[in-house]
């Protein structure tokens, strides 16, 4: 049967990939390309378990294949034959690239579909990419996009090259599906720690495979949301080279409103929520909560009752009203504190200037050398 050791190649030709892992393993982490198609489902695997620690391996197979037969092992060769169908340049895995895989490889093969499983699974990969993180990160002409909260880094980062994402860059915050600020919570969960470093040790691959000159992220803290950066970027932040974005007070709270108030509103209300301006508002009242002891008994109070009333006004159709406890909370609370983060760093920044200013700058640095 085929197995595939080319990591490299899997993850830098966006491989599709059949998780053949319980849900509960999934969910803890897998791949950004992979599905689940599981073997055995939770409580399926956990018998096995059960059985395998009472009664030993061999016991613990036939209750596998008992389980697993019939109706429902057609069932779920349905799914995986559709899948090898529709992505014939895939590959399936399990944990360490053992039994689940290889009984998974069998029943497809019997079935007439010769498809490929990973040599050492999700094990050898995820060790694989953590081992390929800190190489890349360690060797990489790293570049940092900086600026206060605001100045649409994030922005500039995706669509600075005509639209599209500046070459040679990386969405931490995509990838990390949150902001990036205490008000920066998305609708959908954020992934797991281990999800987070397995896609952005895939998008580095992908980096790997050009031929930009820097490598270019977003300066962000030690924690995206609830994601924390790997131990090997935090290092190279600290010594890293960096530009400034740069706006008026006015941009960054039209900017703050237009992804924080209207942005945030919109996503609750475009998959059809029926309480979108409650769990908006909610949102909002709870992000500010989350900062309440760095901002103040005093402070807190005074904002937050700047936001109800905004709230109010947003509800009876005026939404303007949120930009003044924006601008209060940029100029009393966020600038402060990345004017000090700022005064820690050991070097000034290469380049200042406005949004075009520094997206010209950057593209000029990430032509191939």
């Amino acid at each position: 049967m085929e197995e595939v050791d080319d990591f490299q190649a899997l993850f830098a030709n966006k491989t599709p990939m059949i998780d053949v892992r319980s849900p509960i393993e999934f969910i803890k982490g897998s791949l950004p390309t992979a599905v689940n198609l599981p073997l055995m489902e939770d409580d399926e695997r956990e018998a096995v378990g059960i059985c395998y620690q009472r009664s030993g391996q061999n016991a613990a197979l036939l209750l596998g294949h008992e389980l697993v037969s019939g109706d429902v092992k057609a069932a779920r060769l349905t799914n995986w034959r559709r899948f090898a169908e529709q992505h014939p340049e895939g590959a399936l895995f399990c944990f360490r690239g053992g039994l689940r895989s290889e009984i998974t490889q069998q029943w497809l093969a019997e079935a007439g579909i010769h498809y490929p499983r990973i040599a050492g699974g999700y094990k050898a990969m995820r060790q694989w990419l953590s081992l390929q993180t800190d190489k890349t990160l360690a060797s990489s002409s790293l570049l940092l996009v900086g600026g206060q909260t605001g100045v649409a880094k994030t922005r500039l980062l995706n669509e600075g090259f005509a639209g599209n994402p500046i070459p040679g860059s990386i969405d931490l915050e995509g990838l990390a599906n949150h902001r990036g600020s205490a008000f920066g919570r998305r609708i959908e969960a954020q992934p797991t720690q281990i999800g987070f470093e397995l896609a952005l040790g895939v998008a580095l691959v992908m980096q790997n495979a050009t031929s930009h000159r820097f490598l270019i992220l977003e300066d962000e803290g030690r924690l995206i949301g609830r994601c924390a950066l790997p131990a090997s970027l935090q290092i190279a932040r600290q010594q890293a080279d960096w530009v400034r974005v740069e706006a008026s007070l006015a941009d960054r709270v039209s900017h703050s409103y237009d992804n924080y108030i209207l942005g945030n509103l919109r996503e609750y209300e475009e998959i059809g929520e029926p309480r979108a301006f409650e769990l908006f508002s909610e949102d909002l009242i709870a992000a500010l909560q989350r900062i309440r002891k760095r901002l103040g008994g005093k402070r807190h109070a005074e904002l937050h009752q700047m936001m109800l009333d905004a709230l109010l006004s947003h509800r009876r159709g005026d939404p303007e009203q949120h930009r003044p406890w924006i601008e209060a909370l940029l100029t009393d609370y966020y600038d402060p504190m990345y004017e000090h983060q700022m005064r820690q760093r050991s070097r000034p920044p290469l380049f200042r200037g406005n949004q075009q200013e520094v997206t010209e700058f950057l593209l000029a640095k990430s032509a191939p050398g």
